[in-house]
């Protein structure tokens, strides 16, 4: 018998606080996929958090260490 997955975690950081484009400024996701969150499963979650980063890429806030920069 297998144990169940855990829930992926929630990336809020409590820096709670939306930019023009209605995007949280401390874990990058939309106020839908806030809303949303608790009734996500373990996969929509992953792809969330996948599209956080590419908007903290995005914004500048990681940096990716040894990546060429784009000109």
């Amino acid at each position: 018998m297998s144990t169940p997955e855990r829930p992926v975690l929630s990336p809020c950081v409590n820096i709670c606080a939306l930019d023009d484009d209605d995007i949280c400024t401390g874990c990058q996701r939309t106020v839908e996929e806030i809303t949303r969150w608790s009734r996500m499963d373990n996969t929509e979650r992953r792809k969330v958090l996948e599209l956080c980063h590419e908007r903290a890429k995005s914004s500048g806030l990681v940096w990716m260490i040894g990546a060429k920069p784009q000109n």
